[in-house]
């Protein structure tokens, strides 16, 4: 990677560079990890996995398609197992109060945080199981609809849902139903579109109002990411609880009715979600609805039913991986002294360098012995060694740290470099880490704020969101993997073109997908470069479109930057005697001479530095390559017309081509470079100054307006720039195809619209 930056003429300050793998690095994850879990902040629970019963391993979500493993075909389960988590949250008000601080973020990315962290007031309270002796805790905003509960509903991981299943008659048809349900992906079970599926599970809870049983349900829109895993489902006044009810032929309940008209249950059509007036509500029947919240939750308060509450959508951060790549848990579990961390003397825990990775059984730690099998740091007898590694995703949320002291040894960093440094003034990242890398950031930074080792909680300034690359990706079915562009034919039967694996020669599933490494749909520097070199590689990248856009990869698009660098060359090289290498020295005495083809290159130049500098800052680099080709457009014009004899000629020359090859340096820094040396320059234009505008060279002198006679064109006139509109009027009334149309009708008004257009209203 790093003979591919360089190929490319990237700058980095390499003497900073970071390697997460390095126990160097990872250590100081296993410090904050101890710091978490001295604080409360680290914990260990039990979590719903991807499961490849065949594998016998996890899978992360992108590893599974279709509901199977996409290494082995096997139907993939969830199962429970026993996972390490940090509690963002601790930190969940905070992360949203801040928000408002990021004031040079993207609006879209504090939109998504602040949905992601989800804040919602309600009241939690619980409905006891009929015949267990198990609550239900449920959380709603919406605790004026209370009364209208016909059923409960709860997620198909929910802990309580094995037990239930276990007192059922039909437990194996159960079972069998409820993981079906956990075949969707979290995306499809909460979109709204998604039809709802569920499975009756021969229970009831006891309604804490009515007293009532309500049935108990599994369905596969209820999240256990959110809330408590288990909802009250008042099919009357939610849209998803009403299609649920409609589907399985649940009894709806109205308890709020609209002021000026009467629901009817078997007539709804959808749930009604607005304010009303209460009914079947108990005492609170005749009630406002909005009224009734608060009253109804003062009720619940006072008799101890249940608790106003604050919710977050926020969920605690999962870092546990059972894989070998990541960074070892420092946790010890001893039989006498329990869960036991690591001392942070002896950090860092390795990971072993003789492990055999099967595929199969869980973590490959897990068969490491001399790993596994460690003495208790608190009573040294035997103990086994935590084998769970922690997510990537630990890695990243604070290695922008690390870059202000990269060398400490005895330190996570120096505080005071990293207060020196920090926070990070610019930061540059892909939208898709809004809600992960980003979040994650942000709560490490918070809590190292509040060890005392930073002094401050934000670890962003600015922040700009680019665009994805998307470039055509081929599956095979058959072999079961990605196959590279080399890696497929394309075949010609008929006149229908179909693309085959080579090696197996099936068909391929065609996608267009952002490049990755994963799908090996990743054009490299390497290919670039070998067929038109680092700086067309640089420039098409930056040309192909907006950066906050996704786009799309095309190789015959490399074309026009390679064909606009050669014309480029072309004009510079073949007219290099001319330049004039004193010209800014010798310009002052020439300007008042220029002929009007010299002083429109000098406009069109200042006013392509003004803009390539403002869309450098703006990040509109694309507009600033559009830029740099228009001008070189109006250059060669210019050349084409032009007396290089003319002194002034040659100095205006001189003057386009230094600024036209400067401003193109960030671009394509190569050519940039070896052009300023065939123009006399020495050593880079890097460490040379910016092109700096002539504000007034640039100014435009002359400019057209539309002339209109009741709003339709007439004529078009150039006149100069800042007239007044006596002048302009007159000027207009000039115009033969203006005044026919003007003849014999009387003028009522003149609009002017400056700088555009002029219109004359007759009748």
């Amino acid at each position: 990677m790093r003979a591919q930056f360089d190929m490319l003429g990237i700058s980095y300050d390499w003497s900073r560079e970071i390697r997460t793998c390095d126990p160097d690095y990872y250590r100081w994850n296993q410090w904050l990890f101890l710091k978490m879990y001295e604080r409360g902040l680290a914990y260990r629970q039990p979590s719903p996995v991807n499961w490849c019963p065949n594998c016998e391993t996890t899978l992360a979500d992108e590893e599974v398609r279709d509901g199977k493993c996409w290494r082995c075909d096997t139907v993939v389960i969830k199962k429970w197992l026993e996972q390490w988590f940090l509690r963002t949250t601790a930190y969940a008000e905070r992360l949203l109060q801040d928000i408002d601080r990021l004031v040079h973020w993207p609006e879209r990315v504090k939109v998504m945080q602040r949905n992601w962290i989800g804040k919602s007031e309600g009241v939690e309270f619980s409905f006891q199981v009929d015949g267990l002796d198990e609550p239900i805790p449920v959380f709603t905003t919406r605790i004026d609809t209370v009364y209208g509960v016909t059923f409960v509903t709860v997620a198909p991981e929910y802990p309580l849902v094995p037990r239930l299943i276990a007192r059922s008659p039909r437990s194996q048809e159960l079972e069998r139903q409820v993981t079906e349900l956990l075949q969707k992906s979290l995306e499809e079970r909460s979109a709204v579109q998604t039809e709802k599926r569920g499975v009756f599970l021969d229970a009831y809870a006891i309604h804490p109002l009515t007293g009532e049983k309500v049935p108990i349900w599994v369905a596969d829109y209820v999240l256990m990411e959110y809330g408590t895993g288990a909802i009250m489902a008042v099919p009357a006044h939610d849209q998803r609880d009403f299609e649920f009810a409609k589907r399985y032929h649940l009894p709806i309940k109205v308890v709020i009715q609209p002021p000026h008209r009467s629901l009817n249950p078997q007539e709804m059509t959808e749930a009604y979600i607005d304010p009303g007036i209460m009914v079947n509500s108990g005492p609170f029947t005749g009630m406002e609805s909005i009224q009734a919240m608060d009253a109804i939750a003062d009720f619940m308060e006072k008799r101890g039913i249940g608790r106003r509450k604050v919710q977050y959508r926020l969920r605690d951060w999962l870092i546990s991986r059972q894989r070998y790549w990541g960074t070892p848990i420092p946790i010890v579990y001893c039989d006498h002294c329990g869960t036991v961390p690591v001392l942070e003397d002896d950090l860092p825990v390795l990971l072993p360098e003789r492990v055999t990775i099967t595929g199969k059984g869980g973590s490959p730690l897990s068969q490491v012995k001399e790993f596994v099998e460690v003495p208790c740091p608190k009573c040294s007898r035997q103990a086994r060694r935590e084998t769970d590694t922690m997510s990537t995703f630990v890695d990243s949320s604070w290695y922008f740290l690390r870059f202000c002291d990269p060398k400490n040894k005895d330190r996570i960093y120096d505080p005071e470099k990293v207060n020196y440094w920090m926070p990070v003034d610019q930061y540059v990242g892909g939208v898709e880490h809004a809600v992960g890398h980003l979040m994650y950031a942000r709560f490490i930074t918070k809590f190292l704020h509040d060890l005392g080792y930073i002094d401050f909680d934000e670890p962003f300034r600015r922040l700009f969101t680019q665009g994805m690359i998307y470039h055509e990706a081929y599956w095979c079915p058959k072999c079961r993997v990605y196959r590279r562009p080399k890696e497929v034919q394309r075949l010609t039967e008929n006149g229908k073109v179909s693309v085959v694996c080579a090696t197996c020669q099936n068909p391929v599933q065609i996608t267009l997908d952002k490049m990755s490494k994963s799908k090996v749909n990743v054009v490299t520097p390497e290919e670039i470069c070998q067929g038109y070199g680092a700086d067309t590689g640089r420039l098409f990248i930056l040309f192909i479109g907006p950066p906050e856009q996704d786009a799309e990869w095309s190789s015959s698009g490399v074309e026009g930057p390679y064909r606009f660098l050669s014309r480029l060359w072309r004009l510079i090289v073949g007219n290099k005697g001319f330049f004039v290498f004193d010209w800014s020295r010798r310009l002052p005495e020439w300007k008042g001479q220029l002929t009007d083809g010299e002083r429109s290159l000098r406009r069109r130049l200042h006013q392509t530095i003004i803009a390539v500098t403002n869309d450098i800052e703006n990040f509109h680099f694309n507009t600033a390559v559009a830029s740099l080709m228009e001008f070189l457009n109006n250059f060669q014009d210019f050349l084409d017309e032009w007396d290089p004899q003319r002194e002034a000629a040659r100095i205006v020359f001189s003057e386009a081509a230094e600024n036209l090859i400067r401003i193109l340096h960030p671009f394509a820094p190569h050519i940039a470079d070896e052009l300023y040396s065939q123009l006399g320059g020495e050593g880079s234009l890097l460490k040379g100054p910016w092109a700096e505008p002539d504000v007034e060279a640039a100014a435009e002198e002359l400019h057209t307006i539309v002339v209109q006679v009741n709003g339709k064109v007439r004529a078009r006139i150039t006149v100069p720039v800042g007239l007044d509109e006596a002048r302009l009027e007159e000027r207009a009334l000039q115009e033969p195809n203006v005044q026919i149309h003007l003849a014999g009708k009387k003028r009522l008004k003149t609009i002017i619209v400056p700088n555009k257009i002029i219109n004359f209203v007759v009748r």
